[in-house]
This record gives C-alpha cells, sequence and structure tokens, in this order.
C-alpha cells in the first residue's frame, strides 16, 4: 500500500461545486484543520499500478489527488451490509444486500444546514438524470423479500446457507432462502459473511411493483466464508404488528442534503419501490441478540482483550484481573500495532473512564488495600501502582513493571515466595494482585499540606428575586431540604453523614445564615459590597445538620416568607460561586455549592452577562461564538473553584435566555453539572425537578480528585474529554467526581507496541471521600495487539466509539465551523469503513457497501450525531438548548450516549402484564408508530408516552382510568396509581427507565394528531430530522457513495 496521505479532500481532479455534484454541505474540505484522532494524513488507497503518486502541498501534509470520473450506475452499486450475530476466528462478518428496481433519487440535504427550497437545486439536469439512471439500475434484496435470489444471479458471488432464527419463530411472510449447490463451497474465499445491498451490477428484480413511495427490498443473498458458523438471520419488524395500520410515509420534511434533485412526483418517469429500512442493519436487532447470548450469564475479565457485552445488556460481571466494563469502556479492544495501521485505519483508540460507577448488588464490592505508613508500592520510573501486570522476579525479592520494565526492590514487609510458575503464593489473597480495580489507603503523603482533610460540605444558594418567589421555587426548595439533608451522602455502615451544610440566599446582594445549634433563631448577615466578595462569618455558617436541626428548620420555614414580597428582579451569579468558594477555603474543606437560579445575571457585578441569543451566527463562521463564555471572568472563577475543590451545581428555572455556555463554565470544569427547567411551573414540573435535586444530592461522590493514565510504552494517553479541568497534559483535576461521571481518553502510539505484551492502561485516582479519607482507586485493563487490520475491526465497540465522536466533536466547534466538523465526522466514517473494506474484506463487487460486524451500526449513530441539536446547526432551535445538550453530553459514559442518540421507542400494547420484563423496543422511526398501539420514547433526559387514536379502549382504562382516548389529559405528568396490571406495568417500565439514568426524565403524554406530537418526530432519529438532517437510508448511501470514491 502506497503510505502518501489522503486528507479529507474532495476526490476530484477538478474543482466541482460539491462532492458528486451536491453542494459543499457535506463535501471535503481543502483546508479545513483536523481535529480527528489522527491528525494530518489519513489512509491511502492505491489507484492502481502507475507507481508512486507525487502528493500536492497541503497545509496537512501530503495528499492524493483522487481522479474523478463521472457517476456511473455502479455508482450507487451493490452493497454489503452486514447483520446477525459475531462470529468467531479471525475472518471478519460482513453483511450485504440485493438492491432494488429502477426509479428516482432519494433526496441529500447537508446533515446540520438549514433547509432549502427545492428551487435552490444546484444540481444541473444532466446530473439529475444520471442519478435517476443510477438508481433506475439498483437492484436491492432484503430481508423478508418475496423472491429467492437467482442461483445464477451474476451478483452474488459465493455460497448461501440456510440462515438462523434465534429467539423468535420466523414470520410468515419471510420466504424460504435458496441454497446453493453445495459443490460451489469450496470456491468461497475465507472472508467475511456477506448479504448484498444495493448495486448496478444485477439487473433489477423482475415481479417488482412500482410506487412513488421509493426504493423496495427484494431478495437477500448470503457469502459465507469456509469454517464459519452460519449468521443468524434478521427479523425485520413491521410497522403494523402492534396491531391497527401502519403509520403513513412520513412527509418531506426538509433535512436530506441541499441541492438535491427533486423527488416524488416532481420527478417524470417510472415508479419505483421504496427502500425498506428492515434491510439495513438494525440497533434494535443488535441490541436483541446480544441480550438473547449474554444478558444474565457469567462476564469474567480473566481473558486480555476480550470484548465485554454491550452496555444495554445486564449480565454479572467478575472481577479476575482486569476492570469491569463498567469502568472502562474501549473503542477497540485490540489496539494497532504500529502508528501506520492506526492511520490507515482511523478508528480512534480511545476509553471511555467512568470511576465511580456504581456495582449491582451481585457484585463483589471494591476492595479497600493498605500498604501501611509507606503508601501503596509504585515503581520507581513511572510511578504505576502495583497491580496484576507486575512480574514477581528472582524468587520474589524484585518486580518488574508492566508499564516501563523497570526493576524495583519488593519492600520486606511485602515479600513472599513464587510458585514454580513464577507466581506469588499469595497472589489471590491481595485484590492488588488478582483484580482489575480496587483501592488503596492514601497516606499523609497525598494529602495537602501533609494534613489528614476535613469532612466535605454543602452549601446551598438560592436565588430569591422576583421571579423565583412568583414561580414558587423557593418555597418548593425549602420545603425538600428539610427532608432531603437527613439522605446526605454517608460512609458504608454509618449512621449519620459527616458532611456539613450551610445556606445562602441572594438577588443583587447575599445573605449568609449563622446556624450555631446554641441560637432559638437564625441569624442573617447582608453582604452587599459583592465586587470583593467575603464571608462575614467563620464559626456557625457550616453547621452539623444533626446538631443545628432545629434551628435549619426555623431558617427553611422563614426564607419564603422574608422574600414574599420582593419586587427585586435583577440577580447576580458569579459573586455567588465566589462567596461559596470563600467558605470552603476559610473552612480548609472540600465540598459542592447547589445553586438554584432563574435569570440572567443582569445586576452590576463582577459576571454581569447581556442577552446574546443571536441565531443570525447559525451556519456562519462565527457560530462557534455562540458556544463560547462570553465573560472570561467564569474562566478565572472555574479554575479558582478546581484548585480550591469547590464543585458547582446549578439549577436553572429560566423563562428566556440565560446564556447556558457562560453560566455551565463553571460546573463544567468542576466536575458539577447543570439542570434546566424552561418555563418552570409548580404543577407540571415540581416533582421533575425535586426528584432530580435527591438524585444529585444523594450520589456517591469523591472530592478534591486528581486522575492519571498511564500505559505501557508504545503509546500514551494524548487527549481527555469529559467534565474537568487539566492545568497539564498528564493530570485531570476534579473538584468533585460522582458515580455518573465518565472522562473519555484518547490515545496515540509513541512507538510499536508489542503483540506478545499488548497494551496496557492504569487509571489512578485519588480522591476524598464523603467520610473525609484519601484513597486512591485504581483501574487496570490490558488489551491485545495486532498488525491485522481484521483483529482491530473485530474488537470494536460502536456504542464508545459514538461517545468518542460525539465529545470530540463537541469540542472541536468550540475553534472550527460546524460545517468543518460535520464534514469530518462524515469524511472519518467512510475512511473507517473503506480501510475495512479494502483490507478486510473478501474481493467483491466495486458497487456493495461492506460494514464490519462490529461497525454495522456505525452509519445509523453517526447520523444520529450529525442530527444532535449541537451539530444541526438550524436556526429553529434555541441557543440555550444547544449548549446545554453540550454540557449534558461532555460527561456522559458509553451508556448515556447510546442511549442519548438512539432513544429506545417501547411498544406497550402487546406487554406481558404478568412478567417483569420491559419489553423489547422498535425501531426509532414514525412508520413503528401503529394507530392502534401505545408507546414510550426515553433518550436519558426525556421521556414520552405516545398515544395511537385507535389504542384499545381496555388498555386507556387501564392505564388513565377514563372511558376514551378523548377523555385523557395530556397535561399529566405522572401516571395514576391504579389496582391493574396494565397500570402496574408500564408505571414499573417507566420507573425502570428512569433508575437508569441519572435525570428524572418528566415524562410528556402525547395524542397522535395533535400539534403537540410534532415534539416527538425530533427524536425519531431514523427518519428526516424536523429542523434538518438526513433520513438513515439516506444517510447510508451517501456514505456508499463516499466510500466508493475513496476506493476508486
Amino acid at each position: 500500500m502506497s503510505h502518501q496521505g489522503y486528507i479529507t479532500t474532495p476526490p476530484f481532479s477538478q474543482g466541482q461545486p460539491g462532492m458528486g455534484g451536491y453542494p459543499t454541505g457535506f463535501s471535503s474540505a481543502t483546508s479545513q484543520p483536523h481535529y480527528s484522532n489522527y491528525s494530518g494524513t489519513g489512509p491511502s488507497y492505491s489507484v492502481g499500478p502507475t507507481g508512486p503518486l507525487k502528493p500536492p502541498s497541503s497545509p496537512h501534509g501530503p495528499a492524493i489527488s483522487l481522479g474523478y470520473s463521472p457517476p456511473s450506475p455502479a455508482q450507487f452499486g451493490q452493497t454489503n451490509l452486514q447483520n446477525g450475530l459475531c462470529n468467531p476466528g479471525n475472518q471478519m462478518p460482513s453483511y450485504a444486500v440485493s438492491s432494488p428496481g429502477s426509479g428516482q433519487t432519494s433526496s441529500f440535504q447537508s446533515h446540520g444546514s438549514h433547509p432549502q427550497p427545492m428551487s435552490q437545486n444546484t444540481a444541473t439536469p444532466a446530473f439529475t438524470q444520471q442519478v435517476i439512471g443510477q438508481i433506475g439500475n439498483m437492484k436491492i434484496s432484503g430481508y423478508g423479500s418475496s423472491q429467492a435470489p437467482s442461483q445464477s444471479d451474476p451478483s452474488l458471488s459465493g455460497p448461501s446457507f440456510q440462515p438462523l432464527f434465534q429467539g423468535s419463530q420466523l414470520p410468515q411472510h419471510l420466504p424460504p432462502i435458496s441454497s446453493r449447490p453445495t459443490q460451489r463451497m469450496s470456491a468461497a474465499p475465507v472472508a467475511p459473511v456477506a448479504t448484498r445491498f444495493p448495486g448496478g451490477a444485477a439487473p433489477p428484480a423482475t415481479g417488482m411493483n412500482m410506487s412513488p413511495a421509493g426504493l423496495n427490498p427484494g431478495n437477500v443473498g448470503y457469502q459465507h466464508g469456509v469454517g464459519q458458523p452460519p449468521m443468524a438471520g434478521y427479523l425485520p419488524q413491521q410497522g403494523g404488528i402492534y396491531g391497527g395500520q401502519q403509520r403513513a410515509l412520513q412527509p418531506n420534511y426538509p433535512g436530506t442534503y441541499p441541492g438535491a434533485p427533486a423527488t416524488g412526483a416532481q420527478l417524470a418517469g417510472p415508479q419505483q419501490k421504496k427502500l425498506d429500512p428492515d434491510s439495513f442493519p438494525s440497533p434494535i436487532q443488535v441490541i436483541e441478540e446480544d441480550k438473547l447470548r449474554r444478558s444474565g450469564q457469567l462476564y469474567a475479565t480473566n481473558t486480555r482483550g476480550q470484548v465485554p457485552p454491550l452496555v444495554t445488556t445486564n449480565c454479572v460481571v467478575q472481577d479476575q484481573g482486569n476492570a469491569s466494563p463498567r469502568f472502562i469502556r474501549c473503542t477497540t479492544y485490540c489496539f494497532p500495532s504500529t502508528a501506520d495501521v492506526a492511520k490507515q485505519s482511523q478508528i480512534p483508540l480511545a476509553a471511555v473512564i467512568k470511576p465511580f460507577a456504581v456495582l449491582p448488588a451481585n457484585e463483589t464490592p471494591i476492595s479497600v488495600v493498605s500498604h501501611g505508613e509507606t503508601g501503596p508500592i509504585r515503581c520507581n520510573r513511572c510511578k504505576a501502582y502495583m497491580c496484576p501486570f507486575m512480574q514477581f522476579i528472582e524468587g520474589g525479592r524484585r518486580y518488574q513493571c508492566g508499564f516501563c520494565s523497570c526493576v524495583n526492590e519488593v519492600p520486606l514487609f511485602y515479600f513472599q515466595h513464587l510458585d514454580h510458575m513464577g507466581r506469588r503464593l499469595d497472589q489471590y489473597d491481595k485484590p492488588e494482585l488478582s483484580l482489575g480495580s480496587y483501592e488503596f489507603m492514601a497516606t499523609l503523603h497525598y494529602c495537602k499540606n501533609s494534613k489528614p482533610p476535613n469532612p466535605p460540605a454543602f452549601i446551598f444558594m438560592i436565588d430569591v428575586s422576583y421571579s423565583s418567589i412568583k414561580i414558587g421555587c423557593v418555597k418548593l426548595i425549602c420545603e425538600e431540604l428539610k427532608t432531603l439533608l437527613d439522605k446526605l451522602p454517608r460512609p458504608d455502615e454509618a449512621e449519620t453523614s459527616t458532611i456539613k451544610v450551610g445556606f445562602v440566599t441572594y438577588n443583587k446582594v447575599l445573605h449568609f445564615y449563622n446556624l450555631k445549634s446554641s441560637l432559638a433563631q437564625p441569624q442573617m448577615l447582608v453582604v452587599s459590597d459583592i465586587g470583593e466578595m467575603f464571608v462575614p462569618l467563620l464559626d456557625g455558617f457550616l453547621v452539623n445538620v444533626q446538631e443545628s436541626r432545629n434551628v435549619i428548620n426555623n431558617l427553611l420555614d422563614q426564607i419564603p416568607e422574608m422574600f414574599a414580597e420582593t419586587s427585586e428582579s435583577e440577580t447576580v451569579f458569579a459573586p455567588v460561586i465566589q462567596a461559596g468558594l470563600e467558605a470552603m477555603k476559610a473552612a480548609e474543606c472540600a465540598g459542592k455549592l447547589f445553586i438554584f437560579h432563574s435569570s440572567l445575571p443582569t445586576a452590576e457585578a463582577p459576571g454581569k452577562l447581556r442577552s446574546r441569543d443571536d441565531r443570525k451566527l447559525v451556519n456562519t463562521d462565527k457560530e462557534k461564538v455562540i458556544f463560547q463564555t462570553q465573560s472570561h471572568c467564569y474562566e478565572t472563577l472555574a479554575k479558582e473553584c478546581v484548585a480550591n475543590s469547590c464543585c458547582v451545581d446549578v439549577f436553572l428555572f429560566p423563562n428566556q435566555f440565560v446564556d447556558v455556555s457562560t453560566m455551565g463554565v463553571v460546573p463544567l470544569a468542576t466536575g458539577g453539572i447543570l439542570y434546566k427547567y424552561n418555563n418552570f411551573q409548580i404543577q407540571p414540573d415540581g416533582e421533575h425537578f425535586l426528584n432530580d435535586l435527591r438524585k444529585d444530592v444523594q450520589k456517591s461522590i469523591g472530592f478534591d480528585a486528581i486522575m492519571r493514565v498511564r500505559t505501557n510504552t508504545g503509546f500514551r494517553a494524548t487527549e481527555f474529554l469529559g467534565s474537568m479541568y487539566m492545568s497539564n497534559t498528564t493530570n485531570v483535576e476534579l473538584a468533585a467526581i460522582d458515580c455518573d461521571k465518565a472522562i473519555t481518553v484518547e490515545f496515540k502510539h509513541d512507538d510499536k507496541l508489542s503483540e506478545e505484551n499488548g497494551a496496557l492502561i492504569q487509571c489512578a485516582l485519588l480522591y476524598t471521600n464523603v467520610a473525609g479519607q484519601r484513597r486512591l482507586r485504581i483501574h487496570n485493563l490490558a488489551l491485545n495487539c495486532s498488525t491485522q487490520h481484521a483483529d482491530l475491526y473485530k474488537s470494536c465497540e460502536t456504542d464508545a466509539l459514538i461517545n468518542f465522536f460525539a465529545k470530540s466533536a463537541y469540542k472541536a466547534i468550540l475553534s472550527q465551523p460546524l460545517k468543518t466538523v460535520r464534514e469530518i465526522l462524515v469524511n472519518q466514517t467512510a475512511h473507517i469503513l473503506a480501510c475495512y473494506r479494502k483490507n478486510c474484506a473478501s474481493p467483491s463487487s466495486a458497487g456493495q457497501l461492506i460494514l464490519p460486524e462490529a461497525m454495522k451500526l456505525l452509519p445509523v449513530y453517526m447520523n444520529c450525531l450529525l442530527k444532535s441539536y449541537v451539530l444541526l446547526g438550524s436556526p429553529d432551535v434555541p441557543t440555550d438548548e444547544r449548549t446545554f445538550q453540550w454540557l449534558l453530553v461532555a460527561s456522559m459514559d458509553v451508556g448515556g450516549t447510546q442511549l442519548f442518540f438512539y432513544p429506545r421507542l417501547i411498544p406497550i400494547l402487546k406487554m406481558d402484564v404478568n412478567s417483569e420484563e420491559i419489553p423489547a423496543a422498535v425501531r426509532c422511526s414514525e412508520e413503528r408508530l401503529a394507530d392502534g398501539g401505545v408507546f414510550i420514547l426515553a433518550n436519558g433526559i426525556n421521556m414520552f408516552l405516545w398515544l395511537g387514536l385507535n389504542a384499545q379502549a381496555e388498555l386507556i382504562q387501564g392505564i388513565f382510568n377514563v372511558p376514551t382516548f378523548a377523555h385523557i389529559n395530556t397535561d399529566l405528568t405522572s401516571l395514576p396509581e391504579l389496582d391493574n396490571p396494565y397500570s402496574k406495568k408500564i408505571r414499573m417500565i417507566i420507573d425502570n427507565l428512569r433508575s437508569q439514568s441519572p435525570y428524572s426524565m418528566k415524562l410528556v403524554i402525547l395524542k397522535q394528531k395533535e400539534k403537540s406530537e410534532g415534539i416527538l418526530k425530533q427524536f425519531l432519529v431514523e427518519d428526516k430530522g424536523i429542523h434538518g438532517g438526513a433520513s438513515y437510508v439516506d444517510f447510508l448511501c451517501y456514505v456508499h457513495k463516499e466510500i466508493r470514491q475513496l476506493l476508486t
């Protein structure tokens, strides 16, 4: 392979208005900054035996110009998509589908670009006719088709087999799949399993009815590798399976690609069949198959580089030397041995680390180890902590570090003899030698100023301006805190919490309260000089809840009354954080501020903000400004908070623009979180807010934390993404870290990795627990290494990849144009899949799209990411909503991003009321919403209950206790507790979904055909977006076209 780099430049020999004739909204940029995991050049693709190419100059390094030829009928040719169970062995399974009858083009529009009217079509008539001709030659076959593949079909190579259908019966509408003669088995190469997908290499299938709806798949053919187990068959999900008729085809929402040829009745020519989404890889099928194989199973971590169950699969993890996937998940569990292989594949090498993940009750809790006054044993050179990767030598008197190979002396107190295998006799008695995750007791050497830390503090800071009083949140907060203070985090087996509490109220000035237990009533002290903030009292501000219970209750009763008649509408914000910080510094303790705020801080004070909700910046080079902080005051404040271990959580109750991008700076840097409740009202929103507050206060948490990620020789951590702060290139500083926060770490090569030793990762987190004890939490993980692309691709985890892509793209938009970031994501997706096609797949038609088994969901998830509010670039989306989503994703773990970008759509109609299992989800598309059905949609932040017009009266009666559909009250945010199986089951489902998310998810009830139903459509991510963005089918076709251009 030529090693001349290929970067994201348009593959044209001459300038073109856009890729393949489409406008530049989706095309590659010639000189855009590249934020991707391997900056500089990407993989090279040989273009023929003409000798080395001389790359033209490029700001990103050498690039080759791929000559562009006019589109041919094969441009949308046969593709290879993969679906089914994961196949063991070295052969990479793939999947493909054969193609449909003639007809029209599908429409394309740039992801995130503002919809353009059809009159602005930039495609030439000649190009339009080319595309019509291309798709007219397509022949798609899919699962559930009406015709078996012809054995003489030249487009189908290799033998086929009878698929295995697991977990359910074969639907009657699925035809039998024909088998090839067995004597042809020897002719098939040892290569991935494949099925054919849209391609022009095969003639159109006969007997296909045409309709203006689009293209409809026909049959399935398989290419089966010798010596590989058969692939499980694909079970299609029909829209009407849950009763009632299928929904009509969705309207032509703006959101494919600008300048695409007109569709539907606007094009003359023969009618054509619709592309059947069931013939494309389904996230639901992949999730359900993994559950079928691995749910409830024991997953032991004793094998290096094994791929864990999906994050959506419940299993029992047994730590046997590598950290549980609850703590660390990787984008691939087999790292490339060299940087060249990594550059060619462009698969990001990253780990998503969630140090404080909660372990289920049926798994062993984290063990605590003490090495005495000398502290934990560490390597003298690289400072890695004792772990299972250390090799003991010389009879146990020395050990060789697995990370840097340095030979260290074993302390006398730690000496133990070795057995005949060279293992210590006490290996399985010591957690640090046999487990992947454990904790060390830290000594004073690990404490600030070599002094034991004081117990942490929580300070509740309540906005008492006019707007807060008017909406009723002040009284609601005070009433809730009376009971919530009894549920503060506490050490294991402790009866009470050691956390101290304090209270501040504020508008334009700040009010501190003396809560000493000896007082009969609380005392208020007012600070009006907010330019130079200070704490007016030390003794009595932070108190023990049990000791000062009566005084605290008196204060919480009095606060709503004291400010009930206030007319002060202006507020401050930065001085409030400064006050809490000064209180922490004075008490010499770590802690957290809970700030309840209602409006843009416009009072004359440090951190004053102006309204800058300028949506004219959307889709311009200045769009990145709306994600940047308005005042550097908050960046300085964030650094101070981190340095003094002061975490900040903010609860916003806005009724207009509040500049979330600026107000979220401090929570983001300190390991905190920002909640937002638009147009807050007590009745519909009160319980939602209180549930969030309860979760936030009670969650397990560590304070004053520093995280360091060490690796063995050959690669290193280079990029850290998440809710944290870094003052240097190695240490992640966290004022606090809780059980929901995850840090995504990217790795790059600095040398070759040994296949024998693998890639070793150790995450060490130094923190203070709620009891005021200093601890070191260690997580270790060993990965495989290989020089073969096939090993790399079969070990990938798409859910972790999307977590990395989302966080890195969201970070990139702070400094790069949104259009550039979107293009990089699409180009990198195409590069990853093109590299697989070139290096792993068996020879096949150039028109086939071949997807690796482990990454077959990459296109659908990437399309969901591109349609997120942050990357969409639509002026219809409020600026605060985009920045709020940006903050949410920054700290999400793998499960959080998977659910957020591809929501769960759960049918209720056919649920088994006697089972505790949640019904299997269906694909996230409007076509799945049957008129007679009831569905729950949840994405971790939002939850909707959608009710079809023809929903069964019995079900409506059971859930809502009303006689008909018309009587349902859509203002409800919780379902009535009724004593019947339907009510119990649906409430169990809702509670279960909420328990899996850090957010309480307010329930919104929607009726079919009502205006409010439109809000649901933006979450049906396989369809065209209502604010822009392509459908899954359109995006997959576009990615296929990009791959073909890379391989041409």
